[in-house]
């Protein structure tokens, strides 16, 4: 197996030899077992030929089983995953708006956006949240991994190589293929909890999936329902520089989050040979996070309403739902066709609490008296995402001079939607009147703020609805030339209506001298699209500036008066060039292990910008200032925009190396351990506006984020061990360190590597009853607390350790325990 058998593991022998009553049972599942075990090795991800296994694959592909996910401690799929496999990282996030909820996912060190996801090898429509805020990801829509359930999935596979050729937009990192439970006759369910060392942040989480016989020719319908809570946890310190005395006034963790699953995957057989199949499911997540305190002395407070200053809370909805529907049948003479229609949508629905709106407070009426009144929450907007796709596959056999070679063809139309729903009025309004006419002034005199605090709503100048739509063809070409080499190749073609075509091939090629060794290698060019929530999103938000002194930003669309009179040319696609060359050895069955090295540059790729501020100092002339020429009108303070503004270059390394002992102290052993090692550098800045330059488009901060933002160094080791009814794993995550100056520039903050160390231990009462007891980072490992100077003044507002990338969290050291029924 190529990785991710990351078993639960480990313990003393000495300690499991004192039950050899289960040895028994053991041997009567161990068939049943390794039966299960060897489908769990084969992928279909990676390549359009028959499935095979991860250590024949011409590209490397990681596997993480049902078992892989259940020996981690984690209830997200994110989580686990990122525990499970080195090269995806799943970054934490708080204060962030709406990505406490919807975290970013990211493969080999690349965006979120840069990867796909598939679920039973079908593209999933990625989810409705731009990232605006400072975050791993920033400017990115990716996929919202978090709205799948594991109770649903049989096994993930991981294609870490360019795939745009063969997969289309977004796949320049890799690929993530989600498969499906399926058959009927088996089903489990299971009930969960934990809590962190701290004692908050407790999580309770119960799933069931079961799978049913639709007729008598092999059909099935497989239900999958989880439902879970996540409680808040808050790492923030005492904020000496807003109150006294002194005093926790943030909230710094896991926001409190609920979520509610329903998935399926069917098929029923129709027809002589043909298969109708359908699978899908629906999500509803809630969440309840921060947004930055507002103290007494705030010109963004009423002290009247809050007389010791306010936290604003943020409620967030994520309505997410898929349903593909296809038809998959023998054509005769090798040829198989497969016919599918997917559609997908994801929403994100936003409500501010606790908060506020000044110019609403302190608006005069004719008699230039104060009104005195405000709501003290408001429904502040939703975001909207929808992709309908259509495919038409065609696989089989041609002869090319009495050679066979394995011909795949496909046509493949998808059309996305994007819409943005302003919020109440007086989410957004600068008074009741919404008059910029009218001087309304706030505690200090200053102009009052227009909007509710926290999360400013969406006004009916940034709604939106709007899409586009795209065609692709593609031909993907392997032959076997001799039981040592194997070449393949792929071409596609696409076309977009709102930027043209562009075209992507791919070359692969698998050489083996000897059963034990291998060499692999290919190269390819690749492609992203603006996502149209690049394309359309816009807002008005809050944010720190360098100075931790809130500022409004305006984020502006593309074609927006603010990006034409900057002159930022319109979004266009990102192209990409990758190669891998990589080494598979395997010298006995029961050790194996793959080396792959890789390259991936990446030209315009989109990004999101600096904030742009106007000129400080006095202006003689708009000539002299020609960014404040052109933001005053705007009355803000900043503004952000979408642009190709950057190239960078990506170089890695990925070790995966297994080894399984048997019969040790009448046990099973296996020992894996993964290297993952990657560097991302700009390797340029540019700009198309004549008043900003590249260096201002894009900063030193954001350039840091990229490079510096996820570890650089994710290395996993693990061992398990099970010998009869007792099952131990031990498991260690090295994160390397990361770097951020996005609140702190010139200054970079420094958060150090560390090892976080996960232990479970499992016992079967029976076949079907199992209880596993464990702890996640078992030595209490925290990211390194913030410079308490150079950081200033975050640390004396009570932050008090990472904020702007976190790959492994605040929350300590958790404990949990999982009780599995079999049926």
């Amino acid at each position: 197996m190529m990785h991710k058998t990351l078993r639960p593991s480990l313990l003393s022998a000495a300690l499991l030899a004192a039950f050899p009553q289960a040895q028994a049972q053991a041997q009567a599942q161990a068939q049943t077992q390794g039966d299960e075990d060897a489908a769990q090795k084969v992928v279909v991800v990676g390549s359009r030929g028959a499935a095979r296994s991860s250590l024949d694959t011409a590209v490397p592909v990681g596997l993480v089983s049902a078992k892989d996910l259940a020996s981690t401690g984690s209830l997200e799929l994110g989580k686990a995953l990122q525990e499970l496999d080195p090269s995806f990282n799943f970054s934490t996030t708080f204060i962030s708006d709406g990505t406490d909820i919807i975290r970013p996912a990211t493969l080999r060190g690349l965006g979120p956006d840069q990867v796909l996801v598939l679920v039973n090898g079908k593209r999933r429509h990625q989810q409705a949240l731009v990232n605006v805020q400072q975050t791993v990801g920033r400017g990115s829509a990716g996929t919202d991994i978090n709205a799948i359930p594991m109770s649903a999935i049989a096994r993930i596979e991981v294609l870490r190589d360019g795939a745009a050729a063969q997969y289309g937009s977004d796949a320049i990192a890799g690929v993530i293929n989600i498969v499906l439970k399926e058959g009927a006759g088996k089903g489990g369910a299971s009930i969960s909890g934990g809590t962190t060392a701290e004692g908050d942040g407790d999580t309770y989480g119960a799933s069931a999936w079961r799978g049913f016989a639709l007729g008598d020719a092999g059909g099935y319908l497989n239900l999958a329902v989880e439902g879970r809570r996540r409680g808040e946890t808050n790492r923030a310190g005492l904020d000496s520089l807003r109150v006294t005395p002194a005093r926790v006034t943030q909230r710094i963790g896991d926001s409190l989050a609920r979520d509610t699953y329903l998935w399926t995957n069917a098929m029923l057989p129709v027809g002589h040979g043909g298969e109708l199949y359908w699978f899908g499911g629906a999500s509803r997540r809630t969440g309840d996070a921060a947004g930055f305190f507002r103290p007494r002395e705030d010109a963004r407070n009423v002290p009247a309403v809050y007389p010791d200053g306010f936290l604003p809370n943020i409620r967030t909805e994520v309505r997410d739902a898929s349903l593909a529907v296809g038809y998959r049948a023998d054509l005769g003479g090798g040829w198989k066709f497969d016919t599918s229609f997917n559609h997908g949508r994801s929403e994100l629905v936003f409500n501010e609490r606790n908060s506020i709106n000044v110019s609403y407070w302190y608006e005069p009426n004719c008699s230039c008296d104060i009104k005195g009144e405000s709501p003290r929450e408001a429904y502040t907007g939703t975001l909207g995402f929808q992709q309908s796709t259509f495919n038409l596959d065609l696989k089989g056999q041609v002869s090319f001079l009495g050679q066979p070679i394995l011909a795949a063809t496909g046509f493949e139309y998808r059309r996305d939607s994007y819409r943005i729903e302003a919020g109440e009025p007086v989410s957004y309004q600068y008074g009741r009147t919404n008059n910029p006419a009218i001087v309304i002034r706030d505690q200090h005199g200053g102009i009052a703020q227009a909007g509710i605090q926290g999360f400013p709503g969406y006004t009916p100048a940034t709604q939106v609805y709007a899409g586009r739509h795209n065609t692709a063809f593609y031909i993907d070409l392997e032959h076997k030339w001799s039981e040592q080499l194997t070449l393949g190749s792929a071409l596609r073609r696409e076309r977009y209506s709102d930027f043209g075509n562009t075209t992507t091939g791919k070359l692969i090629a698998r050489f083996d001298p000897s059963r034990t060794f291998g060499i692999r290698a290919s190269a390819s060019t690749g492609f992203r699209a603006p996502s149209v929530q690049q394309k359309f999103y816009s807002s008005v938000s809050t944010n720190l500036n360098n100075a931790g002194v809130l500022t409004e930003t305006l984020t502006a669309r593309e074609g927006s008066a603010v990006t034409r009179a900057f002159g930022i040319a319109p979004l266009k696609d990102e192209t990409s060039r990758s190669a891998s060359i990589g080494m598979v050895l395997r010298p006995v069955s029961s050790f194996s292990v793959t080396a792959d090295v890789y390259r991936t540059d990446i030209d315009d790729r989109i990004v999101f910008s600096s904030t742009v501020s106007p000129e400080s100092g006095a202006c003689l002339s708009a000539a002299a200032c020609p960014i404040r020429a052109i933001l005053d009108p705007l009355r803000v303070g900043q503004a952000q925009f979408f642009t190709n503004a950057i190239d960078t270059e990506t170089v890695g390394l990925d070790v995966v190396a297994e080894h399984t002992t048997r019969n040790l102290a009448g046990g099973k052993l296996v020992l894996s351990g993964q290297l993952g090692i990657n560097r991302t550098h700009v390797t340029a800045r540019r700009s198309s506006s004549p008043v900003l330059t590249g260096a201002q488009l894009f900063d030193d901060a954001q350039v840091t984020l990229i490079e510096r933002g996820q570890p650089r160094q994710h290395h996993v080791a693990a061992a398990d061990y099970e010998r009869g009814a007792w099952g131990a794993n031990l498991r260690a995550n090295y994160y390397g360190k990361v770097q951020g100056q996005g609140f702190t520039a010139p200054f970079v903050q420094t958060w150090e590597a560390k090892w976080l160390v996960d232990l479970a231990l499992r016992y079967a009462f029976t076949r079907s009853l199992s209880l596993t007891v464990g702890a996640d980072n078992v030595f209490d490992r925290y990211p390194t607390r913030w410079d308490t100077l150079g950081a200033a003044p975050f640390p004396q507002m009570g932050f008090t350790h990472c904020w702007e990338t976190c790959p492994f969290g605040v929350n300590g050291r958790t404990m949990y325990a999982r009780a599995e029924y079999a049926f």
